[in-house]
């Protein structure tokens, strides 16, 4: 981890990651959530929203909570990513990690949230929410 304490936000709500078929629009649902991550690569389309906007016949795993790093990572940075799911990763705390051009967001099931804030708290980080 870099030198300067981390700050990481716990977003409100629990979100769900979706499958969808690779070749399928991006549906309506989507839109109405505040965090929406939608990624299609050659053999599916996944979508990160909040799970009330899911509908009930749609592939998912649900039950997810999003930690957002505060602020803007610059792309020379090296091992954030690395050094938060290390952490985890010794606690048996499984990720979904999502990065944007301005910073990284971490998913982690509500049953394992609480330990994977103390746990980071621990490290150094500073959780707010």
């Amino acid at each position: 981890m870099s030198e300067r304490t981390l700050t990481m936000k716990l977003l409100r709500g629990k979100y769900g990651v979706c499958r969808l078929d690779k070749i399928d629009s991006i549906p309506g649902w989507a839109e109405n959530s505040d965090f929406l991550s939608i990624t299609r690569a050659l053999d599916e389309l996944s979508i990160v929203v909040a799970e009330e906007s899911i509908p009930n016949d749609i592939r998912c795993e649900k039950d997810w909570r999003i930690l957002k790093i505060e602020g803007q990572l610059d792309f020379s940075l090296i091992g954030i990513l690395a050094s938060i799911s290390t952490i985890l990763a010794r606690n048996r705390i499984s990720i979904f990690a999502i990065s944007t051009y301005d910073t990284d967001y971490i998913l982690v099931k509500n049953k394992d949230i609480d330990n994977a804030i103390g746990v980071l708290v621990n490290e150094g980080y500073e959780i707010i929410d």
